[in-house]
């Protein structure tokens, strides 16, 4: 955010704050002065959260215990983002992968990864991009992956609702401009957040060089949006991976993918 021509303090509303690289974007906000409004299923969670925060760094917290997959927890957070005090900036982190192929996979979860990792995200940035564009600031900050960038991953669905959410928020992204509002899709790869093992995906064989930090993410993901990027990719490497990605040869990525499918398809935590 710029700082300077935002009225203090900014208020940030961050969709799965308990955990992983939502809990990471909480603390950062917080220690730079931000009040919050935070968005998760865990309720009890949350509330120890909040209090911890507030208690370390004196910023108002709100609390919003919400399931994203349903109409009624995407409601609740669409009234908020139109509600005052104003929100200056989201960051759709809320999402998930599963551990099982889609030929296994039942309809009904594939169909709630959907709504998390596709609906709830176009849902929340039009919610709170009406009210920016009156304002003429504000921004939006999209968790998406590597993994969306044209790597279409054996029997996951993941890849490819990631790839829809680096789409929408660069295109997004380029239509508001005008307005003095930002979108910007941040792309990490492996990221520890303990969100593999929650899925139950077996992370046994991937190299410790490739793992990030959420703290890391986030705050390169921060830099980037001060920079007017529409799509950030933190970490060297996952640059240099998805530049390549983005040109390599289809028939050399189902190759490359086909090897390597052991690896775990959650790549942002």
């Amino acid at each position: 955010m710029t700082g300077a021509a935002h009225p203090s303090p900014r208020r940030a509303l961050v969709t799965g704050a308990s955990l992983g690289i939502g809990e990471a974007f909480t603390r950062r906000l917080a220690a730079d002065g931000w009040d919050l409004v935070l968005v998760a299923r865990d309720a009890a969670r949350l509330d120890g959260l909040a209090a911890e925060l507030t208690g370390r760094h004196g910023i108002e917290v709100e609390t919003i215990p919400a399931d994203l997959s349903t109409d009624e927890g995407c409601v609740a957070v669409e009234r908020r983002l139109s509600a005052i005090p104003p929100v200056e900036l989201l960051v759709n982190n809320a999402g998930f992968s599963l551990s099982t192929p889609f030929v296994r996979s039942s309809v009904e979860d594939e169909a709630r990864l959907i709504r998390l990792n596709v609906l709830s995200v176009l849902r929340l940035t039009h919610a709170a991009l009406g009210p920016m564009s009156e304002r003429g600031h504000g921004a939006v900050i999209n968790v998406s992956s590597v993994a969306g960038f044209g790597v279409p991953m054996p029997g996951s669905t993941y890849s490819a609702s990631k790839a829809w959410v680096t789409n929408f928020s660069e295109s997004i992204g380029q239509s508001v401009a005008p307005l003095g509002v930002r979108v910007m899709a941040l792309c990490p790869g492996y990221t520890r957040t303990g969100t593999h093992e929650r899925a139950g995906i077996d992370m046994s064989r991937l190299p410790a060089w490739a793992w990030l930090r959420a703290d890391d993410v986030v705050a390169e993901g921060l830099r980037d949006l001060r920079k007017g990027k529409l799509v950030s990719v933190p970490d060297w490497k996952y640059k240099v991976a998805a530049a390549g990605l983005r040109h390599a040869p289809r028939r050399l990525l189902r190759g490359f993918r086909r090897d390597t499918r052991g690896a775990a398809d959650r790549a942002d935590g």
